[in-house]
C-alpha cells in the first residue's frame, strides 16, 4: 500500500529569521499592556500599561526569533519580538530539504497586522509564490476579494482584527474545501504542498483600540511587532514510499522534530523516496497512489546475479511494448548484454550451469593453428553460445584442431582438399577408393548444432553479419553459408532408375557429432516405401554418407523442417542412408502425392 509519514510541527528544532529583533544593537525600552487586560474586551480599559527594557545579548531581557519555535508547552511566555517602529517585517523558515505543508499558526503577542502575506518557496527561496493573502480590507490592500464574501479567494480578512490585543491567532490550511486534493502525491498536490522555504510577511502594524489620547508613555514604545508561537505543521516528503523519517544532512536531532530524509520501502532510493532502488530500474519510477493506496513498487532487473545496478532505458521500455526497460549496469563475471545475458567476446556458456552462476562463462579454447581471428565479429574467438571456435578453410573439430572429412595436411593455412572422389588419409593425402572400413561423416548434415537448436532465441542480436572478405568456415557453425547442388525431382524414369530402399517423410529433430559419424534424430510421420529395413512412424536415426563442398554437409536439413527423404539403406546394420544422391525436399502434400503415385504406378 501507498505509505504516508506522521504530521508533526516543522517548526521544532529550527530558528526562524527575522530583519530585526529588538535590542539587537542596544538595550531598548518598550511598553505593553498585561496579558489578563488585553484578553477582555477593549470597553472595560486596557489597565495601567508596563514598560521594561530588551537587550538580545542578555538572556533574561531577549527575545530572539528561537522563542517563536520553542516548546510552547515548556515556555508559554517566550516570544519573538521585532525592533520598534517597524512597519515591514519578514520571518523565514528555510528548511534543509523537501517537505510537505498541511496548516499554519501564529500566535501574536502584539495585535495581528493589519496586511500580510505568507508565502512558499519550491526551489530554496529562488522565487516565491503566495498561500494567502491576510488583510483587514482585501480589495483596498490587495485588490482581491475577500473569502468570506467569494470561497476560494486568497485574501481573507478573519484574521486581521486588531481584537484581542494580544494572543491573536492567524492560521492557514492547505487542504480546505476550495482545493480538493484526492491523491495526496499527484503534481497537482505537490506544487500546492510540497514547499523548501515559509516565510510571513508583515506589511502593516495597527495599534490596540485602547490607545487613548491620555497615554503616559510615548507611542513608538508600543510600535512593535510579538509573537509567541510559530507553529508550522506538516510531514516530511517521500512520494508514498515511506511512513518514517530520519535526519538529513546538516540537521541536528531534537526530541519531536521532523526529519526530511525518508526510511524508503517498495525498491525505492533518494531522500524523498524519488527513484528506484540502483537494481530495480525495469519499469518507470511512480509515486504511492495515495487515492487507490497502490503502491507503485520498483520492479528488479533481470542481471542473472552479474550487476549491482541497472538503469532504465526508454527505447528498451517501448521495444518490448512497455513490458521491461531495465539495462544493467557493468556486467560482471565476463557477461554482457542488457540483462548480463551472454558471455563477452572471448568466452561462451557454460550450459552445465545456470545463468546466474558466476563461473556461467567459460574462456574460450581454440587451436591456435586452425583457427582464425578475423570471424563475422572480430573480437569474437569462439561462438559464445557453444565455444566452438572459427576454424581456416577445411578445418573442422570445436577447437579447429583436425581436417574435415575430404581434407588433408593440417597446418597454418588450415587443410587442403583431398585430389580423390571420396576421403584421404588427413596426414598424407592418400586417397580412400574403397568404401570398407571408412568411417561415417563426422560432422551433422547441415542444419544447426544441437547447441544452437536447443538454444532460446529471444535475445535482442543484431543479425550477424558476414564479411566479403572472410574465408575458411564449417557447416557444424555456418550452415547458412554452404550451397548444395542437390537431387532434383525429374521424370517417373529418373526417379524409378535410382532404385530407392526408403520414401519417407520425416520432421528433423536434432543433429548430433558422434565423434566417428554423424547422426540426425527424425521423426518418421509417413512411410511412403520401406526396403529390408523395417520403418515405423516414431522417431529414428538416418546417417550421412561423406561429402564435402568447401567444408559443407549436404544435403541440408534444417531442424524443425518436414521433409520428404528418400534414400539408400545398409540392411546389414540397419542404418537409413543419406548421401547426394538422394532426393531431400521440403515437405509439401502435392509432392508427397506425386510420389506416391510414381512408386504405385511407374516403378514396376
Amino acid at each position: 500500500r501507498a505509505c504516508n509519514p506522521p504530521v508533526g510541527n516543522l517548526a521544532t528544532g529550527r530558528t526562524p529569521v527575522t530583519l530585526t529583533t529588538c535590542g539587537q544593537n542596544s538595550t531598548e525600552l518598550y511598553c505593553f499592556y498585561p496579558d489578563q487586560n488585553l484578553l477582555h474586551h477593549v470597553s472595560q480599559g486596557c489597565g495601567q500599561p508596563r514598560c521594561t527594557k530588551c537587550n538580545a545579548n542578555q538572556p533574561d531581557n531577549s527575545h530572539l526569533p528561537a522563542d517563536m519555535t520553542d516548546d510552547f508547552f515548556a515556555n508559554p511566555i517566550s516570544w519573538w519580538q521585532s525592533a520598534q517602529g517597524v512597519h515591514r517585517e519578514e520571518i523565514r523558515l528555510d528548511f534543509e530539504t523537501e517537505f510537505y505543508l498541511t496548516h499554519v499558526i501564529a500566535v501574536f503577542r502584539s495585535p495581528r497586522p493589519a496586511a500580510m502575506v505568507l508565502e512558499r518557496s519550491q526551489d530554496y527561496g529562488q522565487t516565491w509564490r503566495p498561500y494567502k493573502y491576510f488583510s483587514v480590507n482585501c480589495t483596498a490592500t490587495f485588490g482581491l476579494q475577500d473569502d468570506l464574501s467569494e470561497e476560494g479567494s486568497m485574501c481573507t480578512s478573519r484574521y486581521s482584527d486588531a481584537v484581542p490585543c494580544t494572543r491573536g491567532e492567524v492560521i492557514y490550511r492547505a487542504l480546505n474545501p476550495a482545493n480538493k486534493i484526492e491523491d495526496p502525491y499527484s503534481p497537482e498536490a505537490q506544487d500546492l504542498l510540497k514547499l523548501t522555504n515559509l516565510r510571513l510577511l508583515l506589511l502593516k502594524r495597527q495599534e490596540c483600540p485602547c490607545h487613548g489620547s491620555g497615554l503616559v508613555e510615548k507611542p513608538q514604545r508600543f510600535a512593535h511587532y510579538g509573537i509567541y508561537d510559530l507553529i508550522i505543521r506538516g510531514s516530511c516528503f517521500c512520494n508514498g514510499h515511506a511512513e518514517e523519517c530520519e535526519a538529513a544532512n546538516r540537521t541536528g536531532v531534537m526530541e519531536n522534530m521532523v526529519h526530511g530524509k525518508c526510511v524508503c520501502r517498495h525498491n525505492t532510493a533518494g531522500d524523498h523516496c524519488e527513484k528506484c532502488a540502483p537494481l530495480y530500474n525495469d519499469q518507470p519510477w511512480k509515486p504511492g497512489d495515495g487515492k487507490t493506496g497502490a503502491p507503485n513498487e520498483c520492479r528488479k532487473c533481470r542481471c542473472h546475479n552479474h550487476a549491482e545496478s541497472c538503469h532504465f532505458d526508454l527505447g528498451v521500455w517501448l521495444a518490448s511494448g512497455k513490458r521491461s526497460g531495465g539495462v544493467c549496469d557493468n556486467c560482471k563475471h565476463n557477461t554482457e548484454g542488457h540483462r548480463c545475458q551472454r558471455c563477452k567476446p572471448g568466452f561462451y556458456r557454460d550450459r552445465g550451469k545456470p545463468m546466474s552462476s558466476a563461473e556461467v562463462c567459460k574462456p574460450c579454447a581454440c587451436q591456435p593453428t586452425g583457427s582464425v581471428n578475423t570471424t563475422f565479429r572480430s573480437s569474437w574467438r569462439c561462438h559464445p553460445r557453444t565455444g566452438f571456435c572459427y576454424c581456416k578453410p577445411g578445418v573442422a573439430g570445436p577447437k579447429c584442431d583436425r581436417c574435415l572429412m575430404g581434407y588433408w595436411g593440417f597446418g597454418e593455412n588450415g587443410c587442403r582438399p583431398c585430389d580423390c572422389a571420396r576421403d584421404c588419409d588427413q596426414h598424407t593425402g592418400h586417397c580412400f577408393n574403397s568404401y570398407d572400413g571408412e568411417p561415417f561423416f563426422n560432422i551433422p548434415i547441415g542444419g544447426r548444432i544441437p547447441d544452437l537448436v536447443q538454444t532460446p532465441t529471444n535475445d535482442s542480436e543484431e543479425e550477424w553479419k558476414w564479411n566479403d572478405h572472410e574465408q575458411g568456415f564449417s557447416a557444424l557453425r555456418h550452415p547458412e553459408k554452404c550451397v548444395c547442388k542437390e537431387k532434383v525431382l525429374g521424370s517417373v524414369t529418373d526417379f524409378c532408375q535410382m532404385k530407392y530402399a526408403y520414401v519417407i517423410e520425416a520432421r528433423i529433430l536434432s543433429a548430433h557429432d558422434k565423434g566417428t559419424h554423424a547422426e540426425v534424430v527424425v521423426k518418421v510421420k509417413k512411410v511412403l516405401k520401406s526396403g529390408k529395413v523395417k520403418i515405423a512412424r516414431s522417431n529414428r536415426s538416418i546417417y550421412p554418407e561423406s561429402w564435402t563442398n568447401r567444408g559443407c554437409t549436404c544435403p541440408i536439413l534444417n531442424p524443425g523442417t518436414d521433409y520428404l527423404i528418400a534414400g539408400q539403406e545398409d540392411s546389414r546394420t540397419g542404418k537409413l542412408l543419406v548421401n547426394m544422391n538422394s532426393l531431400v525436399k521440403p515437405w509439401k502434400a502435392s509432392l508427397g502425392k506425386q510420389v506416391s503415385d510414381i512408386l504405385r504406378t511407374g516403378c514396376k
